[in-house]
């Protein structure tokens, strides 16, 4: 059924929230800001990490530039490496390349970090391609990340059946259902992430998985 496989990473593929709210916790320091409750940076994992420091926080637009930048400092060294993958994904991605399907990862950090991530934990062999945000946040939204995809197999666009059947987006939160349904792409929503059922159904996924192997089986027909 899906011959082309885009997954996101923070919340589908890796639990990195240890790694993301440390980050956003140093960063909001540096402004001498202190969050109630770790648990509450959660929210940080999904949208652009300059609008939530703005929508979450306040900041004005020179202050979440700036707190991007303590973030990355932080992340780029310790923070990128303080996660792990989900229970049953590298066997998952296994299974589905070997039976011929194309995966790729779109997701809203930047690639330079997504690359390194995906090496530690040796599953960069399975990914036809890996495409982020640029640190220069040229790609600020999921649709320009999967429309980077799209232009880079064109294929996916040639071989997609009027419903979309060919290929799929797999994600956690609202921004990867959204960011499919902009490029014309069905989506699967993942629970065992960041994002609630209510938001994912309210996003409009198509599918819905509970667990790695209930999307596993679905990938899989």
């Amino acid at each position: 059924m899906f011959d082309y496989i885009l997954f996101d990473l923070d919340g589908t593929l890796t639990d990195s929230a240890p790694g993301i709210t440390s980050c956003v916790e140093y960063a909001l320091s540096k402004f001498g800001i202190k969050a109630a409750d770790r648990a509450e940076l959660k929210k940080f994992i999904g949208p652009p990490l300059a609008y939530s420091f703005k929508a979450f926080f306040g900041l004005s637009d020179e202050e979440a530039k700036q707190a991007t930048e303590y973030y990355r400092e932080r992340f780029s060294v310790t923070g990128l490496f303080e996660n792990g993958l989900y229970g049953g994904i590298e066997e998952m991605l296994k299974e589905l390349t070997e039976s011929g399907k194309k995966l790729f990862v779109a997701t809203g950090k930047p690639e330079i970090y997504t690359e390194r991530i995906l090496e530690h934990f040796g599953v960069s062999k399975y990914f036809t391609g890996v495409f982020g945000n640029t640190l220069d946040d040229k790609r600020p939204g999921k649709r320009e990340i999967i429309s980077a995809v799209l232009d880079f197999c064109p294929e996916i666009r040639t071989n997609l059946d009027p419903r979309g059947a060919n290929a799929v987006m797999v994600g956690d939160r609202c921004y990867d259902i959204e960011g499919a349904k902009e490029t014309s792409l069905p989506s699967i929503g993942v629970l065992y992430g960041f994002g609630s059922r209510e938001e994912l159904t309210g996003a409009g996924a198509d599918f819905i998985a509970e667990t790695v192997e209930d999307l596993k089986e679905m990938l899989m027909k």
